[in-house]
């Protein structure tokens, strides 16, 4: 299942393009401004944003640079002819790929699927079934093993499901609070943090060649944990 956000001030166009878009391997998500889509991008696993660029509040060209600081899925930008400029700056700054209004609803449906095609096949999409990849890192999310380099690691299961949580979002960084209120299912409270610290640090002696230099799960001082996007 892809998920899959439309971002457009006009309901009208929200409502066309979800009807383009009527597949069952989609689940489709809305948002009316660039404030919006932020906040669904932060709280939903999305894998695909169709992005317009006049938008009150927040347009989509500031929105997207934002998103940018997180995420990697594909973003299509939704220009009108007269948006050249803005056109070439969002693909200057992370866009994908735009689609020019109005729209020609077989050109929606074979550029959104190009992108998460070329997203997934890159390895930057955790999509595949069952299985994540980041660079040399295999996931095999059923039969709970993992793979560095084709060299299998033994996890302990919070270990796992930590890796699981960072290669779901390349290069989105997570609170010491956040993974452990997603990865233990409560409230940090004040030894939290330092649970997770030690989480991390064994994980790296598993994973890393060398942990006190890590190639994959990086620090950002002061805000928490991330794993670094693949390089395919």
């Amino acid at each position: 299942m892809y998920n899959i956000l439309i971002c457009d001030d006009e309901a009208d166009i929200v409502n066309a393009l979800k009807i383009y878009l009527q597949n069952p391997d989609y689940r489709l998500f809305e948002a009316h401004n660039g404030i919006e889509a932020i906040e669904v991008v932060n709280k939903e696993d999305i894998h695909l944003i169709l992005l317009d660029i006049m938008m009150p509040q927040m347009d989509g060209i500031t929105a997207m640079s934002k998103i940018r600081e997180k995420f990697n899925m594909p973003i299509i930008l939704l220009t009108a002819k007269s948006e050249d400029q803005d056109k070439i700056l969002g693909l200057n700054i992370g866009a994908d790929d735009y689609i020019t209004k109005p729209f020609n609803p077989l050109e929606v449906a074979a550029r959104v699927g190009s992108q998460i095609r070329r997203y997934t096949k890159l390895g930057s999409g955790n999509i595949a079934k069952g299985t994540l990849t980041v660079d040399g890192i295999e996931l095999n999310n059923d039969s709970k093993t993992v793979t560095v380099d084709d060299a299998v690691v033994s996890l302990t299961p919070k270990e796992f499901e930590i890796l699981r949580l960072l290669m779901e979002h390349p290069g989105k960084v997570f609170a010491p609070r956040e993974i452990y209120y997603k990865v233990w299912g409560e409230d940090a409270l004040s030894a939290g943090d330092n649970t997770v610290a030690v989480h991390i640090r064994h994980l790296r002696e598993k994973i890393e060649i060398t942990p006190n230099d890590p190639r994959y799960i990086k620090v950002v001082f002061g805000q928490g944990y991330k794993i670094e996007k693949g390089r395919n």
